[in-house]
């Protein structure tokens, strides 16, 4: 298998330790995303406004949700889904497809959506926030956080 081999996407798998349902909240609530994505990540009207460190607001539209298997948004400019599926002991696998990723950023996006599924993974199953809240500490600093 190449590694993130189409062209204008990307996939990633994480497993989760923790249920479908649980995954699904921290997706698809406020306070889920506001654990390990954004500062703050508030939807109102099916339009999420994330909050980042040292970055003007970003919004997307969700385009679908489906508790508690999939979920889909717009995230600067691409079609994130997010699909959940039971492993057969508790736990959760989520696969993340992300289309319509420009060449011109696509390897950050890529290492991107890694921090953010880690941080989501260590939110999710252990309660741990792994980011540091320090503006001069940010991802546009040369710093692995979200």
């Amino acid at each position: 298998m190449a590694f993130q081999p189409e062209l204008h996407g990307i996939r990633w798998k994480v497993h989760f330790k923790s249920p479908r349902e649980t995954v699904f909240e921290a997706l698809a609530t406020d306070a889920g995303r506001a654990g390990y994505w954004a500062e703050s990540a508030p939807e109102a009207n099916g339009l999420i406004t994330f909050h980042f460190l040292n970055h003007a607001p970003v919004s997307g539209r969700v385009l679908e949700k489906r508790p508690p298997s999939f979920f889909a948004v717009e995230y600067f400019g691409a079609v994130v889904e997010f699909s959940l599926c039971d492993d057969g002991a508790g736990g959760t696998d989520l696969e993340l497809v992300s289309m319509g990723v420009p060449e011109s950023s696509r390897v950050e996006i890529i290492a991107g959506w890694v921090s953010v599924l880690m941080a989501m993974k260590a939110a999710v199953d252990f309660g741990v926030d792994l980011r540091n809240h320090d503006k001069s500490r940010t991802w546009s600093h040369g710093y692995a956080d979200n």
